[in-house]
């Protein structure tokens, strides 16, 4: 059996329209055009389709099984050029982002929200890591996009400048520093202090700064994770300097914020995957991590 689309095509019309002249007229051909066609798949399939009553088309109840069946294969042909216009217009239809802690639990969920009010339909992977494995994902293929902070190296990968974010202190509750409007190496001296790794550009830059003034915090604990430093002066550890961009929530819960002078300043780098500049749907990713900002 040799199904033609076309004479398919004006079935499943007939049976919608419910008329051989207003498929037709769908169609934009004629009605004897319909009718041959409509004659020429029942030749095909073996059996009759329509009753002809009074020059009105009834289907038959073999006719209303075959176009469960039509209108089934109808309904995917709808779905594929629906993928055919997503891809079109956006890619694959997916996004995958590799991310780093410090903006990863506040700037870019914000940015798939809104990412999402646009374009509901694309499938969004989001991974949280250190910002050697953002570079490693991207360079490798498995991500699209990466934020990662500016210690990461930039070789072998497309980038560009995303963000610089002049670091505050994170205070714990209570904190008698907390009465102050700047924090300066000095009121740090003897203090307990969470500090950043150690090949963390703040933390190399923090250090030159407290060793040129002749301070030294007591180093309790050290974390890759701005946004660790933030929980751990929740819970009294000690003082720590972090990205603003993960302090959201923390001062309802007690947390004091103060900018830090010297200003020292967070900064991060979008990485991509070769060409992927120029994909609509990261285009379109990059303006709301942008407006997020």
């Amino acid at each position: 059996m040799d199904l033609n689309f076309r004479q398919l095509e004006i079935f499943h019309a007939v049976m919608i329209s419910a008329s051989a002249s207003r498929a037709a007229e769908l169609l934009r051909v004629s009605q004897p055009a319909v009718s041959r066609a409509l004659a020429e798949l029942e030749r095909e399939i073996g059996f009759a389709l329509f009753d002809r009553v009074r020059g009105r088309l009834v289907p038959t109840p073999e006719g209303q099984l075959f176009f469960a069946d039509v209108s089934a294969n109808f309904a995917g042909l709808d779905r594929l050029k629906t993928s055919a216009s997503r891809i079109r217009d956006f890619g694959s239809g997916t996004i995958r982002i590799a991310c780093l802690a410090a903006l990863g639990s506040t700037l870019v969920p914000r940015a798939i929200r809104r990412f999402r009010d646009l374009h509901p339909h694309i499938a969004i992977t989001l991974q949280v890591t250190s910002s050697a494995s953002v570079r490693a994902m991207v360079v490798n293929g498995q991500f699209d996009i990466g934020l990662a902070a500016d210690e990461v190296d930039l070789s072998g990968v497309e980038h560009r400048i995303f963000g610089s974010f002049h670091a505050v202190c994170a205070l714990p509750p209570g904190c008698e520093l907390g009465q102050l409007a700047v924090i300066r190496p000095e009121h740090l001296h003897g203090r307990a202090f969470v500090a950043l790794a150690p090949e963390d550009r703040v933390r190399t830059k923090m250090n030159r700064i407290f060793q040129d003034a002749g301070v030294r915090p007591d180093i309790v604990v050290e974390t890759p994770n701005a946004a660790t430093v933030c929980a751990l002066a929740l819970e009294g550890v000690g003082i720590g300097l972090t990205n603003p961009m993960a302090t959201d929530g923390y001062a309802m819960r007690g947390v004091q914020f103060r900018p830090f002078e010297p200003e020292i300043y967070f900064k991060s780098h979008l990485l991509f995957r070769p060409d992927t500049q120029r994909a609509v749907l990261v285009k379109a990713f990059v303006a709301e991590l942008l407006r997020a900002r």
